[in-house]
Order: structure tokens, then sequence, then C-alpha cells
């Protein structure tokens, strides 16, 4: 069966509709979510530590939206098996984002877990493969449709609540998508995710909120 050009055709359009014509065609697929271990809820928020994972990523310039389309566009290629000889490779979520130093944009897809990296195709211009070390990530929910200004309005409550709790960030806040970013999402909001500084080897009470005796869940 010929292979359906979605990051072409995403990239060409490089408009709102583009991104959300591509999660669209992502919400009807198994997508999956890399494992993890919550060590701490609170509300609506919760300290998550990840394991090392692999990701394709590409740098993207202008606005949120129209990088966004760029970068799933490219991306859907290579996942897809557009321009390579390798399999289909399945989507997993979320979909990361996060802000340059330069204003441009860096788009990130996950690469499920048990692939390793040298069964990955060489990527072609554009996109690179890195390994995102083992970290712990502060979370918060961004329900509804996510515009820079209900972004930027949860990051800082995020920030307020890791500073609450005693911990320090490690990073500019990254937004990471389960749904189309340009529309509502009807099935799981997005997050917002803010690495934290500190140790991740072993569990210890340095690692857990000073200001809370209970046990992580």
């Amino acid at each position: 069966m010929a292979k359906i050009g979605w990051g072409r055709i995403l990239a060409g359009v490089a408009t709102a509709a583009a991104a959300g014509a591509a999660y669209v065609y992502f919400k009807q697929r198994t997508a999956r979510a890399p494992r993890h271990e919550t060590l701490f809820a609170e509300g609506g928020f919760e300290i998550r530590r990840y394991p090392p994972l692999l990701v394709i990523e590409t740098s993207q310039h202008g606005s949120r939206d129209r990088a966004l389309g760029n970068g799933f566009g490219l991306l859907a290629d290579y996942m897809f098996g557009e321009g390579r000889d390798g399999d289909e490779i399945p989507i997993t979520m979320p979909v990361l984002a996060a802000p340059l130093a330069d204003g441009g944009w860096r788009i990130r897809f996950l690469i499920p877990q048990g692939i390793d990296r040298a069964a990955l195709d060489m990527p072609g211009h554009g996109i690179d493969i890195a390994e995102l070390p083992a970290r712990d990530v502060a979370v918060i929910s961004v329900p509804g449709k996510p515009g820079d200004r209900l972004f930027a309005a949860r990051a800082a409550e995020l920030r307020r609540w890791i500073k609450a709790q005693g911990r320090t960030a490690a990073g500019e806040p990254e937004h990471a998508y389960y749904n189309s970013p340009l529309k509502p999402g009807t099935a799981l909001p997005n997050e917002l995710f803010i690495p934290l500084a500190g140790s991740i080897d072993g569990m210890s009470d340095q690692l857990l909120p000073k200001n809370n005796s209970s046990k992580p869940s």
C-alpha cells in the first residue's frame, strides 16, 4: 500500500488547520505513552520521573502555530516512513514543544520504548535523533485550547508551586500535546512540563516536596 504523505501535506500548509489535521490522524491511531513513575501528586500538580527517552526533533522558526505545523509535518513524514526504507513507527504521546532562545521552537516526537537508536533510519535534513536523559519533571494540565496566554499562565502557576515545594527548576517549560495544540481537546488535556534540578538516583527525602509528608503515589 502506498504511504500517505501526511508530513508533506501538513508542512506545505503550515496552518492551524494543518496541525489540527495531523492530530486528527494521530488520534485515529493507537498512540502510546512512555512509562513513568509519579513521585508526588497534589491537586492538579504532579512530580514525575521519566527514564531516558529517545526522540526525533526539529527546530522551526515563526509563530508557535506555524512552527508546530511545520515541525509536525517534517517529523510525521519520518514516523510514517516517508523518504526512508524502514517500517512505520507508532506515534507516542505526548509531542513536546519548547521555545528556543532565538525565537524558534524545538518540536520533539518520542520514539516508542523498546526501539533503540541503532534501529532507526538516518533522518533527512532538518531532523536530528537525540536522547533525553532520565529526569524528574513537574507537571500541570492545560485544559482547553492551548493558546500562548494560557500556557504562560499555567507556567507561572507551576513555577510558584515548584518554589513552594522547595524545588528548583532546571530548565524552561515544555508544552506536552496529547490532542490538537490548536483546538480544545476532547480526550485528554494537554500538559506543561518543567524539568527539576536534583539527582534522580534512588529515592530520598530531597526528591519529595518539603511541605508535604505524603508518600508519592
